[in-house]
């Protein structure tokens, strides 16, 4: 087996996976799926696509080892694969905010115009949560909660914030976190307690990173 054979295996095998991320509903999807397991069905309401396309590109997904799939009846349900996808798409995201300004104008337009505080990092909302300094608020749907969490967490939907502001003490920051780094529910979210007098960040990251990251989780 000639050198250049194998160095032309190799990168066809990684254009597999490249080809595979080469659409904006499967990156979508995995950002869904990185929370915890779903339904074709669920998937498919959730990105606004048909069941049969929403199938379609989790099938381009599972080919390339990015998602997992198991059949439970009649329905098929699908979880990443591991925390190394979680890294892939974080590492995509950092080369598009560096090289692509329309990207980078996207981040400023909808994140940093609207929260320019820095956002706080894992590991010091772990130790600083360790010491009660800080409320921890999931602003994710129940379910996705119900499916894995920061320890110590509230779960309050950002939907539900306003009605549910009491379950916030006022005298702790308050550390908001939803889906990830270009999730909006957390920007939302601190917009709204900063207005009522709470002192609100976000985490710099969301759940899958913290996940990933093998900090502690709850279930």
């Amino acid at each position: 087996m000639s050198t250049d054979n194998f160095k032309q295996d190799v990168h066809a095998q990684l254009a597999r996976v490249g080809k595979a991320l080469s659409h904006g509903n499967r990156l979508e999807l995995l950002d869904f799926v990185a929370q915890g397991p779903r339904s074709v069905e669920e998937l498919a309401a959730m990105t606004r696509l048909s069941v049969a396309n929403a199938s379609k590109h989790l099938q381009e997904l599972r080919r390339a080892g990015l998602v997992r799939a198991r059949k439970e009846g009649l329905r098929v349900f699908y979880e990443l694969a591991g925390p190394d996808v979680v890294d892939l798409i974080a590492a995509l995201g950092l080369v598009a905010e560096t090289r692509l300004a329309e990207m980078a104008h996207l981040v400023r337009s909808y994140i940093t115009a609207r929260d320019d505080l820095e956002p706080i990092p894992a590991a010091e909302l772990l130790k600083r949560s360790k010491q009660g300094l800080v409320t921890v608020l999931d602003v994710r749907p129940a379910r996705e909660f119900a499916a894995g969490h920061l320890p110590g967490a509230i779960n309050v939907p950002v939907e539900d914030l306003g009605k549910r502001l009491r379950k916030l003490p006022k005298g702790r920051e308050v550390i908001a976190y939803c889906r990830g780094p270009y999730c909006l529910l957390s920007v939302d979210a601190v917009a709204l307690l900063r207005t009522k007098g709470y002192k609100a960040r976000r985490l710099e990251d969301g759940f899958p990173e913290w996940k990933a990251s093998g900090l502690p989780v709850e279930a």
